[in-house]
């Protein structure tokens, strides 16, 4: 469904994603993991046409996303920050979303599956980050979308919302949607993830199942395999500069100055 080829970005003389190529077209769970400032926000907003690439191309079910915006009504999307008007109540802001789409959608299953019945006369501006987030999840899973982009979809959450996430999640799996996820959470990536993809310095260093990369960096489990991974390439950048992994996980030399 989405194919991204050679994609590079800057931000002044900051390379933020450096000649990725990928693709998510099988249905299931992705976890796009790598530590703070490893490109993965970016790549989503570069999905999403929020921020225009300077090289490369991303073609969303097969259509180039270059200049077009219908593809997004086919995308469900999570911020990793949820920004709302402060004088909107909840009921309202569902009602402007749905009016901007032009499309009717039940909300009510959503509304009871994380217990925002209480809430929807309230203003948004008084409610506490976690039920923002809850909110922030009802939009994002409000209409039918064969591709959801979840960035942190945990934020905030209680265990209970945590829980029924979860469950919607994986019941949107089982309907053959695509799902990508960035979290730090890797207990959740463990729990629920059929592949990773890892972001390092703007690169993929790895892409495969959790197991494969237990296996592949000698963990216990995965959060130990990916500080393994980290340690590594941190071994690997001192002793030569020009060494990184490929997103299967062979070890290839490649010149790391920007495309």
């Amino acid at each position: 469904m989405i194919s991204i080829n050679h994609l590079s970005k800057s931000f002044s003389k900051l390379d933020v994603l450096k000649d990725i190529s990928v693709d998510f077209t099988r249905p299931g769970i992705t976890a796009v993991l790598g530590p703070n400032g490893s490109g993965k926000t970016t790549l989503i907003k570069c999905l999403l046409g929020m921020v225009i690439p300077d090289q490369g191309e991303i073609q969303a079910f097969g259509q180039p996303v270059k200049g077009q915006w219908t593809y997004r009504s086919q995308i469900g999307y999570l911020p990793q920050i949820a920004r709302f008007p402060d004088n909107l109540r909840v009921k309202e802001l569902i009602a402007m979303i749905k009016d901007i789409r032009g499309t009717a959608a039940d909300e009510a299953p959503l509304i009871e599956a994380f217990g925002l019945e209480t809430y929807l006369d309230k203003k948004l501006g008084h409610l506490s980050g976690g039920t923002k987030q809850k909110v922030n999840l009802l939009l994002a899973l409000l209409y039918d979308t064969p591709v959801i982009i979840m960035d942190e979809p945990t934020a905030g959450l209680d265990p209970v919302a945590l829980i029924r996430l979860k469950d919607i999640i994986q019941q949107e799996k089982k309907r053959g949607k695509v799902i990508l996820i960035t979290t730090h959470i890797i207990s959740l990536v463990e729990e629920i993830a059929d592949e990773v993809v890892f972001l390092l310095e703007g690169r993929i260093h790895f892409r495969g199942t959790p197991e494969q990369l237990r296996m592949q960096y000698a963990g216990a489990n995965l959060e130990e395999a990916i500080a393994n991974l980290l340690l590594n390439e941190n071994q690997a950048a001192a002793v030569h500069p020009k060494l990184t992994q490929h997103h299967n996980g062979t070890v290839l030399h490649k010149n790391l100055k920007p495309c």
